[in-house]
């Protein structure tokens, strides 16, 4: 059989097997197994769509499982649920804009040196900008070795614990055999 093609028995069983209600899944195995195809699910959502068949159509059968209330019963019906005004809503404070807060790093007093002036053993770190207009500014104190900056910066751009000194690689040569 031609990948893609059904026959028409097999599309009247399709359409049977959907207007008693199965799933997808099941038609696909129910035809398989009558037939000896070997039709997926998603192959037989396909051939059912392109034979008009859908969850739009009034024919089908839904499980009671789903069905609200029985034919001939009367469920009864629940009132709907009533939210409590607020209930999903942050508190006031957090709907309030945060100010600002300037960070700094303690303990350092940057010498504001500006990219001109910056010599290759300053520290990098800027300063300003924040401002539309601002000079940016940079640390300028000595800088660590193997950063770009001063000791109290580097471990402020690392974190915490993650402060490290960077460790040289020795590289042997051996002989190839």
């Amino acid at each position: 059989m031609e990948p893609g093609h059904w026959s028409s028995e097999h599309s009247d069983a399709l359409r049977d097997y959907f207007f008693k209600g199965l799933s997808y899944a099941e038609i696909g195995r129910q035809i398989n197994a009558r037939f000896g195809t070997a039709y997926t699910r998603n192959a037989v959502i396909g051939r059912a769509k392109r034979l008009g068949l859908g969850l739009s159509t009034p024919e089908r059968i839904i499980s009671p499982s789903i069905v609200p209330s029985l034919p001939g019963g009367s469920a009864p019906l629940t009132p709907p649920r009533v939210t409590p005004p607020g209930l999903n809503l942050p508190p006031p404070s957090a709907l309030k804009p945060a100010t600002p807060v300037k960070l700094r790093c303690v303990g350092v007093r940057p010498r504001l040196v500006t990219l001109d002036e910056l010599e290759r053993a300053d520290c990098r770190y800027p300063y300003g900008g924040d401002k539309d207009g601002e000079e940016i500014g940079f640390c300028g104190h000595p800088r660590q070795p193997g950063s770009s900056y001063c000791a109290p910066h580097a471990r402020l751009t690392r974190g915490p614990g993650a402060a490290r000194t960077a460790a040289a690689v020795v590289l042997r040569l051996v002989s190839a055999a």
